[in-house]
């Protein structure tokens, strides 16, 4: 397999070690910055930028006057394009922060338990909605003017509390793309995922999937849809969709090496599908990530 992959920045932030996190607040005419990754969590408002294209793992969407976003980890890779953007007055709220934010054990207890869910599925991006941005913009709006530092990380912690409360918050990249387990609280459906994840490439019968689970056919479909949100069809879609976004990042092989590599037996039906999904061409998909290449 031939790799591709120092195009993405290793973005080294500017958060000290001796702070809790870094925050930029800025206005701005256009977005420049190459695709690239941190370990860091990155909590990112953005406003009067309709029109700007948002990149995030395998998400490609374009975004309106107000845009919230949570991502995390090295292996999500993120960008904003100019893309149809006209406004030359955007403002961009950037705040980074490393896991040990949470000093010992502390997200591990009760209070904390929605904020650890929301880190961990910020693994894959999270957008949130537009009523959350309206509830917290003073917050956001005031973080960076907080003069005592103290209060500025309180201020922080119950921004980051409060978003997790937000059910309807959208995980946007896919975790094959990212290459991490989706957990579950079902052993079931556990024991399904391990074998789609092992097994994308195969054609794969939904008769196998219900004997691994324990149920007949009917039963294991409502239960699957039930636990997971989706259709046992769009769960296995979307796996062979994000390693295939994955390759088409980190290889030069061919769209249609990718196809038949991912699971998908029809190359004309590859490229509808992901046209669907993406929003874009698998070769459209490709360009996004790469014509901001540079080599570092």
């Amino acid at each position: 397999m031939n790799t591709h992959s120092n195009f993405i920045i290793r973005e080294i932030t500017p958060l000290s070690e001796k702070d809790c996190f870094y925050i930029a607040d800025r206005i701005k005419s256009e977005f420049t910055y190459p695709i690239h990754s941190h370990a860091e969590y990155e909590l990112n408002y953005i406003e009067n930028a309709a029109g700007v294209r948002r990149i995030i793992g395998d998400s490609v969407e374009i975004i309106g006057n107000y845009d919230l976003t949570l991502v995390a980890g090295d292996k999500l890779e993120h960008v904003w394009e100019q893309h149809q953007c006209k406004s030359k007055n955007i403002r961009e709220i950037t705040i980074q922060f490393s896991s040990d934010l949470f000093l010992g054990n502390l997200i591990n207890k009760n209070q904390f338990d929605s904020i650890r869910k929301m880190l961990d599925h910020a693994k894959k991006g999270i957008s949130f909605p537009m009523d959350a941005i309206m509830k917290l913009y003073s917050t956001i709006d005031t973080l960076a003017s907080e003069k005592e530092g103290f209060y500025a990380v309180i201020k922080l912690m119950t921004l980051l509390y409060e978003l997790s409360l937000y059910d309807d918050a959208r995980v946007l990249s896919s975790s094959s793309f990212v290459n991490i387990e989706d957990g579950s609280d079902s052993r079931r459906i556990s024991k399904v995922h391990d074998y789609i994840n092992t097994h994308y490439t195969e054609t794969i019968r939904l008769d196998n999937l219900a004997n691994i689970a324990g149920m007949s056919s009917v039963s294991f479909s409502r239960f699957f849809k039930l636990r997971s949100g989706k259709t046992i069809s769009d769960y296995i879609i979307d796996i062979r969709l994000g390693h295939a976004s994955r390759l088409l990042v980190d290889t030069t092989n061919s769209i249609a090496e990718i196809c038949y590599e991912c699971g998908f037996n029809n190359l004309s039906n590859f490229n509808r599908i992901f046209k669907k999904k993406k929003d874009c061409s698998p070769k459209e998909f490709r360009e996004n990530y790469r014509k901001k290449k540079l080599i570092i």
